[in-house]
């Protein structure tokens, strides 16, 4: 795939994910919503995904082994079946959806999600378990199709967790499971059968490392509210570009 870029696209490409693991470096998430809409531009949205899914799980493997001790277990216990029914559906689509689709609904989706970053909504009240249904299923299959459903997770988990410290680390354990159920769901799928997809995590896989490394130094020196403010503008005109390019094809 990357060998019939030219050297500006492929600078373009490692400078995507670079910029993609600096902000998981700092927030343990969101690789998907700044990749994707930019690598969307020169692989296919059928590869980004897995690709993606696959790099995640190595970055949040550490982050798992450290944290996941202490997260909510019984929120987990909830969110989980669920979240690996919707993955199964979300795989399912995604292997047979007609990309052109694929395309307008990452779109919408990524516009809808900055949009909602940037508002600042938050639950004003409690929810109750049972919405762990929903939004694990939904958060599920936007996870299979886009590797975004920390979105849905997070909204749940900020309306059943008071501290900070608990819903950050749930959330992020969260995370790595989810990743790492998406993995499996591709691997059993054939997948990762394709020499390609690996080859080019391989070789992204110094720009991934760069990134996290790089988002770990930032995020020492400056506010993590301030910075993915500025990343969730980043992302709304990604999203943005991404409609664009749907409605003038």
């Amino acid at each position: 795939m990357l060998m019939y870029l030219s050297w500006v696209d492929l600078s373009v490409v490692f400078l995507t994910v670079f910029a993609a693991y600096v902000i998981f470096g700092i927030a343990g998430f969101g690789t998907s919503l700044v990749a994707t809409p930019v690598l969307a531009m020169f692989v296919p949205l059928g590869k980004i995904v897995p690709l993606l899914a696959l790099m995640d799980m190595c970055a949040a493997t550490g982050n798992f082994l450290k944290d996941g001790r202490k997260a909510e277990l019984h929120e987990l216990k909830r969110l989980i079946p669920f979240m690996i029914s919707g993955s199964m559906i979300g795989a399912a689509v995604l292997l047979y959806a007609r990309p052109d689709t694929l395309v307008l609904a990452l779109g919408l989706f990524v516009v809808a999600y900055a949009i909602y970053a940037l508002a600042g909504i938050h639950p004003h009240r409690k929810f109750l378990p049972g919405a762990a249904i929903p939004f694990g299923l939904v958060g599920g299959v936007f996870s299979a199709l886009f590797g975004t459903g920390g979105l849905f997770y997070a909204i749940y988990l900020s309306g059943r967790i008071e501290k900070t410290d608990r819903l950050r680390i749930t959330q992020s354990t969260l995370i790595g499971l989810a990743t790492m159920t998406r993995a499996i769901l591709f691997l059993l799928a054939g997948v990762y059968m394709d020499t390609s997809l690996l080859l080019l995590a391989l070789m992204l896989a110094p720009a991934m490392i760069l990134g996290m490394l790089t988002g770990r130094y930032v995020s020492i020196r400056l506010s993590r509210e301030q910075f993915m403010r500025v990343i969730h503008y980043v992302v709304l005109m990604s999203g943005l570009m991404l409609l664009g390019r749907y409605f003038s094809g």
